[in-house]
């Protein structure tokens, strides 16, 4: 995982509540073995809607999802997130995220923004009159901002969280910060315990 610490650039607005993981990305992209090309399934069955945003020309090459209340709910798939990134989005803001949604997101560099409803109902109706204004994710301050119109919030994320953007960290990377530990156990292990060989 890369660190991210700005997330800056326009963004989508996706004015639905409820949004849930199967909707993100259908369970017929379930199916592929590689971790790549799911930006292709992102919300796929609405985008047949030719009038859905993603297909509008205004919104294309935004890095920011503005989400309604309860994004990522149903079940865990991390397909939703890696489909949300794939298509180049790099933070989602909502109002409340699905626990194991947010989860997955911070194991796989999706930066999940909770601020409050009126917060994002702001962000939402300020996007859909100018597409093009600014909007600054920064994971170092915890805060959301919106210059041109004056907006910055704090967003909550825990503290292991955000070291875990800053520094790049996924599961892997955490275990791998205690590697000279493990080695020290591995070899003061008495012999009578089972060996990795």
């Amino acid at each position: 995982m890369k660190a991210v610490r700005i997330v800056q650039g326009t963004a989508v607005p996706l004015d639905r509540t409820d949004v849930d993981t199967d909707q993100i990305i259908p369970s017929d992209w379930l199916k592929r073995v590689e971790r790549t090309g799911f930006e292709k399934g992102l919300f796929s069955e609405w985008r047949d809607d030719r009038d859905f945003v993603l297909n509008k020309e205004e919104y294309a090459g935004a890095s920011i999802l503005i989400g309604g209340l309860n994004f990522g709910t149903g079940s865990s798939r991390e397909h939703a997130v890696w489909a949300i990134q794939q298509y180049g989005f790099n933070a989602v803001i909502s109002p409340r995220f699905a626990d194991i949604f947010r989860n997955n997101c911070t194991k796989n560099g999706l930066v999940p923004v909770t601020v409050a409803a009126d917060v994002c109902e702001m962000l939402m109706r300020a996007v859909e009159v100018d597409p093009t204004l600014e909007i600054i994710v920064d994971v170092e301050r915890l805060t959301v901002e919106a210059p041109a119109i004056g907006l910055e919030r704090t967003f909550p994320m825990d503290a292991a969280t955000q070291d875990r953007f800053l520094e790049g960290l996924d599961d892997i990377g955490l275990t791998l910060r205690v590697a000279a530990d493990i080695d020290d156990y591995e070899t003061s292990r008495h012999p009578w315990m089972p060996s990795q060989a």
